[in-house]
């Protein structure tokens, strides 16, 4: 108890919230010390009943116990040096990835290319469905119920300027990004009823309540932010500034738009520790930015760029034929990983008048000929997507719904179809000839029942004689190529469709302000969804600019089962819960929901090596490694 008794708490009200102003804190840093003494007492039960631990996990305990000497798919002998060079699609106008404004540089706080000049509290065991093991912090401590969880930081932990990193840098960072974050960290944030501090080191969120379970955790992955480096006045603003954190790598080079070059931090205060083992391998990692493609392409088969993540399998089955395929120097992979496949979809937004009857959601999923689309255009090499967890325990597809299921479900009557609930539904599917009869009479006879008919062959609405047609947003040839598609089969019974294809910085501009009727959209999923889901389907993202909430989804089933989710206490729970969810967006029809690979396709100069083991959620590029005795691309 005798630390609790200097505890510094910093409550957020209405008429004084979370606030960056370190003068205001010293101000009355007196009264809220004598007020952690109350705190401390009403406290102390639950501090008893628990313990520091090296890591936390989701339900159960983390698989790793303390002590160990490195991440289960890491090489801790890994050679550092070299370097990589990693090629991107788009554009960039800002290295600040935690706001809405602008679009980020990769490579800083990524999940493909790694969080490299920001850290977190806790990391990710990728061997795992959902446990962290300290990284900033030393230990976290959680009681059972949930209702807070506490941080100490680990002394030797430092910003790349050498700065320690104190309680009041996590303090800081949870309440600029309470404020000024995107809204997923607003969202986490603010069921932090007060935040804790007894001393430099030592950092406690209290809840509201202990009803979401998961919020210990993903506190845990929230970047925390320099506070003597960082204006909360202009962090809002995108900008190029030289971001500084407290990870392995600093940034040594941008062009706006063009190139961004990281190179490692030889002081970085990490590199020892167990989670850090085997990571971080690369002298200078180096992100070009290509305006399509097929430059992207070209320059990967000239050792410009080290590494192609294919997911075209047109490409993956012809074009992997040039000089340095059949002599060696680069090595095709074929990964595989026990993750969901996610959705790759065409997603309706449903906030436009046209999308906003399920029957003609659902009327269009039959245009969609998939079986024509993969033989013809992917030589068969792509599965059809069904569901938002296929491939995985958690997919409903196939499953009837279980006793728990139903129990969720039963407030919601009619939110899940009959045929989705007893495990019997599936995509339409089509005859392969590229102009199924069959699918444009299911189609037809959908869209009778919402109001429409063909009048001198064009689908019309019959109360308003409108014609229906809609606009599909693009930002490549490959998405282009599938509208067009898309777009012959509608046009077949009477429906006008326009395409658009602009370039990404206006693509991602129109889909964060939601301007658009229809366009692509990737969900990937863990094997431990949680919060994430309620900045993508939940009621209150729906109308809020900068969600991934693309289908404008705004159904209480869907925000019930999130609910439900989060509050699981046991594996079963949990599992009930995703699958229910997932019933209640397939019944939803938000999506022409597309297809997925059968592994993941990477490419790679043979000088660039990774691990033999791979772990459970994919291959990790972080874990990757140079190798100068092997073949070097010709530049």
């Amino acid at each position: 108890m005798d630390r609790w008794r200097a505890r510094m708490t910093v409550t957020p009200t209405p008429d004084r919230p979370l606030s960056a102003g370190s003068s205001r804190r010293a101000a009355s840093l007196t009264g809220l010390r004598a007020l952690a003494v109350v705190c401390a007492l009403a406290l102390g039960a639950q501090v008893a009943a628990a313990a520091p631990q090296h890591g936390i996990a989701m339900h159960g305990k983390p698989a790793l116990e303390a002590g160990f000497t490195h991440l289960p798919y890491a090489n801790p002998e890994a050679p550092k040096g070299g370097r990589i060079t990693y090629g991107v699609q788009g554009s960039f106008d800002s290295t600040n990835p935690f706001i809405v404004k602008g679009v980020a540089a990769r490579g800083l706080w990524d999940f493909e290319y790694g969080n490299n000049v920001y850290e977190s509290l806790l990391t990710r065991n990728r061997d795992e469905a959902f446990s962290l093991y300290g990284l900033i912090a030393e230990s976290v401590e959680v009681p059972d119920d949930r209702s807070w969880v506490e941080f100490r930081l680990r002394p030797e932990a430092r910003f790349s300027d050498g700065t320690p990193i104190t309680a009041d840098d996590v303090i800081f960072s949870v309440e600029l990004l309470r404020e000024h974050g995107r809204p997923h960290y607003r969202s986490w944030y603010k069921k932090v009823e007060r935040l804790e501090s007894p001393d430099a080191h030592t950092v406690r969120f209290v809840f509201k309540d202990g009803t979401d379970r998961e919020l210990p955790l993903l506190i845990g992955l929230a970047p925390i932010l320099p506070k003597h480096a960082t204006d909360p006045e202009t962090f809002e603003r995108s900008n190029l500034d030289t971001p500084l954190g407290s990870g392995p790598y600093t940034v040594a080079a941008l062009d706006p738009g063009g190139h961004i070059v990281l190179t490692r931090d030889e002081n970085y205060w990490g590199k020892d520790l167990a989670v850090k083992a085997g990571h971080d391998n690369f002298d200078e990692i180096r992100i070009d930015y290509y305006r399509d493609h097929n430059s992207l392409f070209e320059a990967f088969k000239k050792g410009l760029v080290h590494l192609m993540v294919e997911k075209d399998p047109a490409r993956w089955a012809q074009a992997y034929d040039f000089p340095a395929v059949t002599d060696g120097r680069v090595v095709r992979d074929t990964l595989e990983n026990a993750m969901p496949q996610g959705m790759l979809g065409m997603v309706y937004n449903t906030r436009r008048p046209v999308f906003s009857d399920p029957l003609v959601r659902q009327a269009l999923q039959h245009l969609l000929d998939f079986e024509w689309l993969n033989q013809n255009l992917y030589f068969g090499l792509y599965e059809r997507t069904h569901g938002y967890f296929d491939g995985s325990f958690l997919s409903s597809i196939g499953r009837p719904a279980s006793a728990e299921e139903q129990a969720l479900l039963a407030p919601f009557p009619g939110a899940v179809r009959p045929d989705v609930m007893q495990g019997a539904w599936r995509a339409p599917t089509s005859d392969g000839s590229g102009s199924d009869r069959g699918a444009l009479r299911a189609a037809v006879t959908l869209l009778k029942q919402a109001g429409y008919a063909i009048d001198g062959g064009v689908m019309t609405q019959t109360s308003s004689t409108a014609p229906l047609t809609f606009e599909i947003l693009t930002k490549n040839k490959d998405e282009e190529r599938l509208a067009l598609a898309f777009e012959r089969t509608l046009a077949r019974i009477g429906i006008a469709v326009t395409i658009r294809t602009v370039d990404s910085a206006q693509y991602e501009r129109r889909r964060i302000a939601y301007d658009y009727d229809m366009t692509f959209n990737y969900w990937p999923v863990s094997l431990s969804p949680g919060n994430e889901q309620s900045f993508r389907w939940s009621s209150a993202s729906a109308e809020q600019d900068g969600t991934f909430n693309f289908a404008g989804a705004h159904e209480p089933a869907i925000d019930a089962m999130i609910d439900a989710m989060l509050a699981a206490r046991t594996e079963e729970q949990f599992t009930a819960a995703v699958r229910a969810f997932d019933r209640v967006l397939i019944s939803g029809f938000y999506v022409v929901p597309l297809f997925h690979l059968p592994a993941e396709w990477v490419a790679r100069w043979a000088n660039i090596v990774h691990p033999d083991a791979a772990p459970l959620t994919g291959y990790r590029l972080d874990t990757w490694w140079s190798a100068a005795s092997e073949a070097t691309p010709t530049q």
